[in-house]
């Protein structure tokens, strides 16, 4: 793995927020801050192999896989037989990162976790995870990355309760440290829920550890948008600059824009997935300085960020999701046409969906890069913030 900052922001409000270039295993220099692409055993939800060139390209190199999923089917002993997951997925010029959270299908779940191990809900039903099992799937799926178990807590529990899971986490990490298998990149994993005195001495602790990056987990668990800022910070201001920072949970375009004025550089989010599964199209402007004209307050699942294409006012339109986009959906299919797919269940329907969205998304963290660049990222996101309450607020009245 290779990391390094080349610019920080110059906005008064935002000093943290920063730009890099990020090299992981076989894949190509990728800038961050970057997305890690959702995935169902290491291939995007909707996405096959033979798509994956319709998307940007090398932006979309960085993929995100829960070592959980192996829990069920193929198992970790095959696929280690084979060669590990890259060999597996045919995927040689592309980066794995593995972190057992998943946040659609492995949650964690924090009342039946305790001393032995974390627990999760999974489709193989609630498993209890052990360091030493834990360490066992990553040594078979040899990702390039790899986060150390974590004992995530929701904001709501105690004081007692939250200590306890940063001492855990601590305890796990150095276990899982001490198993891990030769090549791999290890991020050392920070909690402490929403306790800014908890996540600075997990953070500071983490930090006297021998790991490469840090995961910060614990985020998208019921804390305030409010408290947010003073947590990531906490965290932030605790670790090297020269470290890459991937954090879990931040999904919204607001939320990611918080991450990015913190100073995090990856960001693991479901919410392509969560978007396209609902039958949403992201369509708000990339240059943040206009919205899109046929976006109008028709009550038809329009927010200024997404539509939503199962509506019936897309039955007859025949123009693309967006106008500008250069993606494969809209270069060749139109609204009328998914909104079709949508209504008769064809699968395509979510495949064109992930393609449009994924570019999109990938495209919103591209500006946020040029934005930290050109020395106007506060106004980036001051702008980006108040276009959408602006919106919601004339939803209000309209309705």
């Amino acid at each position: 793995m290779k990391f390094s900052v080349k610019a920080w922001s110059t906005s008064k409000g935002n000093p943290a927020a920063r730009t890099g270039v990020f090299q992981l295993g076989n894949c190509p220099q990728i800038e961050t801050p970057a997305l890690l692409l959702s995935t169902r055993k290491g291939l995007p939800h909707f996405i096959s192999p033979d798509l994956l060139p319709s998307l940007p390209f090398p932006d979309s190199s960085l993929l995100h896989v829960s070592p959980l999923h192996f829990m069920e089917g193929i198992s970790s002993k095959t696929i280690s037989s084979i060669g590990g997951l890259h060999k597996m997925l045919g995927l040689h010029d592309f980066g794995l990162a593995a972190v057992a959270r998943d946040s659609i299908q492995c949650l964690p779940e924090s009342s039946a976790s305790n001393k032995l191990g974390a627990s999760f809900e999974t489709p193989c039903g609630r498993l209890l995870i052990k360091p030493a099992e834990y360490m066992g799937i990553i040594s078979s799926l040899r990702p390039n990355l790899w986060a150390t178990l974590a004992d995530e807590v929701p904001a709501w529990v105690s004081k007692k309760r939250n200590k306890n899971s940063v001492d855990r986490t601590v305890k796990w990490l150095d276990e899982c440290v001490a198993l891990s298998p030769a090549g791999g990149v290890a991020f050392g994993a920070i909690v402490g829920g929403s306790d800014v005195e908890e996540r600075r001495r997990c953070a500071q602790e983490v930090v006297k550890r021998h790991v490469s990056g840090y995961w910060i987990g614990g985020f998208g668990f019921g804390e305030s948008t409010d408290e947010r800022p003073a947590l990531l910070s906490a965290v932030t201001d605790s670790l090297p600059k020269d470290g890459p920072r991937l954090i879990s949970g931040l999904g919204l375009p607001e939320e990611v824009l918080q991450g990015v004025a913190a100073g995090i550089d990856l960001f693991d989010s479901s919410y392509i997935y969560h978007l396209t599964i609902g039958g949403f199209a992201l369509t708000f402007p990339l240059d943040n300085k206009t919205y899109a004209s046929d976006l109008k307050l028709t009550g038809m699942g329009i927010d200024q960020t997404k539509i939503n294409l199962k509506a019936t006012v897309y039955r007859k339109d025949a123009t693309p999701i967006v106008e500008s986009c250069s993606c494969y959906t809209c270069q060749n299919h139109t609204k009328a046409y998914i909104n079709h797919l949508l209504n008769v269940h064809e699968m395509l329907a979510q495949i064109l969906l992930e393609i449009h969205n994924t570019h999109h998304y990938l495209g919103f963290f591209r500006s946020i890069r040029e934005a930290i660049k050109e020395g106007r990222f506060e106004k980036f996101r001051e702008m980006f913030v108040e276009k959408r309450r602006n919106h919601l607020a004339e939803v209000d009245v309209y309705a």
